[in-house]
């Protein structure tokens, strides 16, 4: 007898039989097949994916992509981590010791003429003065050969040296500084430490030994309406280096310039002015990489003037003039004021009158330079006048006024 669930015919031959049917348990009643739901896409359905699951699973690749990408950013941090640890072991550039930013220490003598100052040729000025075998311009600014210096490469003291020469064509031969007050490009020197006691020595210049804006360069007083003769300006000195003790790159530079000009008389006859300078600049690593400088020291020496401190700017003698104003004088109780000459007597030129001091003059090498009396008829045989009293000048001064290399003058035991 069959089952419940066998068919009525019985199992059919070569089936399995009984229980041994896996879809025996499987009953589709008439409610079933009547709710079953049939729907066949159409065509464009079809195309459009809407259609019955695919057989074959597409395994996408996105997430073996992401793994790839991930590995390579964490190599990546890994390379910058250790590229930074060994930049901070090894730094490509040495490390500067923290040394403060110099202030500038000046001492500005003004040259008394003893006499009239002379007059000299427009057309030929330098003729017959100690610049006539000066060099004109910048190539009188000459620095000793390139080295080694210390802890500063070669081409590190070619930078200091390209520095100082620009200092010093920008702050004395350039005719928009000189004459029309320009100091931009002197002022992008600076070390940017120094850029305010600049300012402070143009705005409110002072008689302090730290304020001369005349300190810092070589500036006519607008006021004097000084016209250069030529634009030849005539220029010998020397630059040379050495390495301090704090381990900065020291520049010292020597300079005398001569300018001819006139006063602003249309017709007036022209003069020689001469200004020496004794500056000395300094640099770090820092500095020669920012094309910066520093100017520590600067001694001036400039004549003809009156003795009055150049604060502002320089008011020449013009030729024909003398000198006007109180005779050089110090006193030794006033501290408000640095030591050393507020003025010094002009040496004159071939023993004629002061006026026509020379660059020779100046540094003392030449003629009858140097002498501080008034000078007397030449060949006369007699002696020449007692110097003029003076206050003594500081080292700094006295060798701004006499080097080393150069000999007193029998006529002047002052120098």
């Amino acid at each position: 007898m069959s089952g419940p669930g066998d068919p009525p015919e019985g199992t059919p031959e070569g089936a399995p039989g009984g229980g041994d049917d896996d879809y025996r348990s499987v009953v589709f009643d008439e409610s079933f097949v009547r709710a079953a739901r049939i729907q066949e896409y159409s065509a464009q359905e079809r195309l459009d994916g809407g259609g019955a699951a695919r057989a074959v699973r597409v395994r996408h690749a996105m997430p073996h992509v992401l793994a790839r990408q991930a590995m390579a950013l964490v190599l990546l941090l890994v390379l910058a981590f250790g590229f930074a640890v060994y930049m901070g072991v090894r730094h490509p550039y040495r490390s500067d010791p923290v040394v403060p930013t110099a202030r500038l220490l000046t001492t500005v003598i003004p040259l008394v003429p003893t006499g009239p100052v002379p007059a000299v040729s427009a057309a030929s000025p330098f003729a017959g003065s100690s610049a006539a075998h000066y060099r004109i311009g910048v190539d009188g600014i000459d620095p000793d050969g390139s080295r080694r210096i210390g802890d500063f490469s070669e081409q590190e003291v070619d930078e200091a040296y390209a520095t100082a020469k620009e200092y010093l064509t920008d702050s004395s031969l350039d005719t928009r500084t000189v004459l029309a007050g320009d100091v931009g490009a002197v002022r992008n020197l600076l070390s940017p430490g120094q850029l305010d006691q600049f300012d402070a020595s143009l705005t409110r210049p002072a008689d302090d030994g730290m304020h001369e804006a005349t300190g810092w360069l070589v500036r006519f007083d607008p006021a004097a309406r000084v016209r250069l003769v030529t634009d030849e300006i005539r220029v010998q000195g020397t630059l040379q280096a050495a390495e301090t003790r704090d381990n900065q790159l020291e520049v010292t530079a020597d300079h005398t310039f001569v300018y001819a000009l006139r006063g602003p008389a249309p017709a007036g006859a022209a003069s020689l002015f001469t200004v020496r300078r004794q500056l000395t600049f300094r640099f770090d690593h820092e500095d020669l990489r920012e094309h910066h400088i520093q100017v520590a020291r600067a001694d001036i020496a400039a004549g003809p003037l009156a003795c009055v401190a150049p604060l502002e700017g320089f008011r020449p003698i013009f030729a024909g003039h003398t000198a006007s104003g109180p005779a050089p004088s110090g006193n030794p109780y006033d501290h408000d004021h640095p030591v050393g000459a507020v003025c010094t007597p002009m040496g004159g030129a071939n023993g004629a009158n002061s006026g026509a001091a020379g660059p020779g003059d100046l540094t003392g090498t030449g003629g009858t330079a140097g002498r501080t009396g008034p000078a007397g008829p030449t060949g006369s045989g007699r002696p020449p006048a007692p110097p003029t009293p003076a206050t003594p000048a500081v080292p700094a001064t006295r060798g701004l006024l006499t080097p080393a290399d150069a000999r007193p003058s029998s006529s002047n035991p002052t120098l």
